[in-house]
């Protein structure tokens, strides 16, 4: 096992938070893309928003990296159980409601983890990569926690009442119309990867319209779902900063909002949201501020606007 003055590609693991011990990491060698795409996701910083959100409406998620024997970047993937009340049997990433007991939305995300799938909450074994962005889910506000798993010999131990099943899928796949895997003959004529838009209008004609992609994961003749929606929107976004390249696809669709807007949005309008920051006592001046203002930016078609769009969020 290599020892902390070993070279060679087990060395990137030094960029990791907290400090690793590399004799207890258990992976392939890494291949340079995959070296780079961690050095990325590692230096990663999302904006900080001043905008507030109600704690009881916060959720996180777990994009559990591990390396495969190629030394390429994969995702563990979920098949929620079929007799979960939503979302039953969807692909997901494991994760939920944050949990007054939780410390930081990086604790919520490995709480939910070890309780879904049996994942050590053990940092050393898992390290922290990255904290992306919030994204705006129908009731929730979901932000995504990416670690990297250094033990591949850890086994998963289901929670069956919530997921039905464990499998990967390449990172980089989603930033590609591509497919990962052989295409059967009689799923030629389907896509790997598709996208439509929802055009929803809120008060006074609001835009709040946005695009949801999907991808197949090629495990469809046996029950799996295609990685859909949120999950997709929330993959699409590490893959491309981890790889520092744009999708083969249009992520956002021009003239829509940018999520922190679509985010202010829900706060203001949905009930949900509404109640929530009435009941916890959140100021929602800045939402007001930001969804007049890139509003207004939209409907003048100002450069200011398109650029602050495109800077803040392709999603």
């Amino acid at each position: 096992m290599s020892s902390n003055n070993t070279p060679g590609p087990i060395n990137l693991l030094k960029f990791h938070r907290p400090k690793l011990r590399l004799n207890e990491a258990r992976i392939p060698p890494l291949s340079q893309q995959s070296k780079q795409c961690l050095r990325n996701l590692v230096s990663y910083k999302p904006q900080k928003s001043p905008m507030r959100y109600p704690r009881s409406r916060c959720a996180a998620v777990l994009v559990a990296l591990f390396v495969g024997r190629k030394g390429d970047l994969y995702v563990l993937l979920s098949r929620r159980s079929a007799t979960l009340r939503t979302y039953a049997g969807d692909t997901s990433l494991p994760g939920g409601k944050v949990d007054p007991e939780d410390k930081s939305i990086e604790d919520t995300a490995r709480r939910e983890a070890h309780e879904e799938i049996g994942l050590p909450p053990d940092r050393r074994k898992a390290p922290l990569l990255c904290v992306l962005e919030p994204f705006l889910a129908s009731e929730l506000i979901v932000t995504p926690v990416v670690i990297l798993i250094l033990d591949n010999t850890l086994r998963p131990i289901l929670n069956t009442a919530e997921v039905a099943s464990l499998f990967s899928h390449p990172l980089f796949a989603f930033l590609t119309t591509n497919p990962p895997f052989p295409s059967e003959p009689e799923s030629l004529e389907v896509p790997y990867h598709t996208s439509w838009d929802f055009d929803p209008t809120g008060p006074n004609g609001s835009n709040q319209g946005f695009r949801v992609h999907q991808f197949l994961t090629g495990r469809e003749a046996g029950g799996i779902k295609p990685v859909f929606g949120l999950t997709a929107a929330m993959l699409i976004r590490v893959a491309a900063i981890g790889y520092a390249r744009e999708p083969d696809f249009e992520v956002h669709p021009p003239g829509m909002p940018f999520t922190q807007e679509r985010i202010a949005w829900a706060l203001l309008n949905r009930k949900v949201f509404r109640d929530a920051c009435e009941k916890e006592g959140i100021d929602l001046s800045y939402a007001r501020r930001l969804v007049e203002t890139t509003g207004k930016g939209r409907q003048d078609g100002t450069e200011a606007e398109e650029l602050r769009r495109r800077n803040r969020s392709k999603l």
